[in-house]
């Protein structure tokens, strides 16, 4: 038993995409997936999740392959959650076509014995009231990360504001950020979050990259410019659990290491999007992720002035 493992509970779904590109039906998709995939890069993951009878026994085969222990999903008589949505020709619009939660409608996290003592968790965007289950069966996690959503954040705030009590560090998008705290410039807005209790917040801002604010103050790291982007499905997931798979893997908690996994987050996010799905995770290597981590560090290190 690995203590460093990741912990991941969320949703497993199956999704019906329309790309500009293409159109994909029944794609292996969900927060919980996309965040396991990427989190297995760097330390073991564990998954908590409901799927139902047509979920495909070769995907949960994939994700163990990938070192990714799949005892914490339960298989019950349903369908599995699927959502379907269009996106805009640019990849930052999208329309959700239809959503069906199925047996996830009725999902209630239990973790295994052995998940209970996992070093290091990530609650997906779930309802406010499961992440405080999954709180409340973990013994002494290093560190939570959170995320949540507007749909939450609007209609469940009570729940959700005892969970922030108890998360070290939420990770939500731009716009979250500002309903969440009821104003709009960014920095503002993460210091009212902050005073809810996380000790740190991360604002993931699409092609405009990640904001880091925490006691040390804030930090920026751009997002990769790609040409040959798909699909973003998944994209704040695999950035999370990526994030996260890479603390578990250095077991060093600073505004150093934090600072350090937003690269890393960032890496494996631009990958997630060159492909349909979880395709591009699938067969990403720690040795890909370096070199985009050293492609954009380049981008944005200043070199020292000479002189004469």
């Amino acid at each position: 038993m690995n203590e460093k493992a990741v912990l991941i509970v969320g949703s497993m779904a199956l999704d019906d995409l329309e790309l500009p590109s293409t159109t994909a039906k029944n794609v292996l998709g969900g927060a919980a997936t996309y965040a396991a995939f990427a989190a297995s890069l760097f330390a073991p993951a564990r998954i908590v999740a409901v799927v139902g009878e047509d979920f495909s026994q070769n995907d949960i085969e994939t994700l163990m392959k990938h070192g990714i222990d799949t005892s914490g999903v339960e298989r019950v008589k349903g369908k599995t959650f699927r959502w379907a949505g269009r996106y805009g020709a640019n990849l930052t619009s999208r329309v959700t076509l239809d959503t069906q939660l199925n047996v996830f409608a009725g999902f209630q996290p239990k973790l295994p014995a052995a998940y209970r003592s996992s070093d290091y968790v990530l609650l997906a965007n779930i309802h406010p009231a499961l992440q405080l289950q999954v709180l409340d069966q973990v013994t002494q996690p290093k560190l939570v990360l959170a995320d949540t959503m507007n749909f939450w954040i609007e209609g469940e705030p009570a729940l959700l504001n005892k969970v922030l009590e108890r998360v070290d560090v939420l990770c939500i998008n731009d716009e979250e950020a500002r309903l969440l705290s009821g104003v709009y410039p960014l920095l503002q807005a993460a210091q009212i979050i902050l005073g809810k209790g996380p000790k740190s917040l991360i604002i993931k801002r699409g092609e405009n990259g990640a904001v880091l604010v925490d006691s040390k103050g804030m930090f920026w790291v751009p997002a990769v410019p790609l040409n040959d982007a798909v699909d973003p499905t998944g994209a704040g997931d695999s950035f999370a659990g990526a994030l996260v798979g890479y603390l578990a893997s250095e077991d060093e908690l600073t505004p150093e290491s934090l600072r350090r996994a937003l690269y890393v987050g960032t890496a494996v996010a631009s990958f997630n999007v060159q492909a349909v799905g979880t395709a591009r995770l699938a067969r990403l290597t720690i040795q890909d992720v370096e070199r985009r981590i050293a492609e954009l560090t380049a981008m944005t290190h200043l070199p020292a002035q000479t002189h004469g």
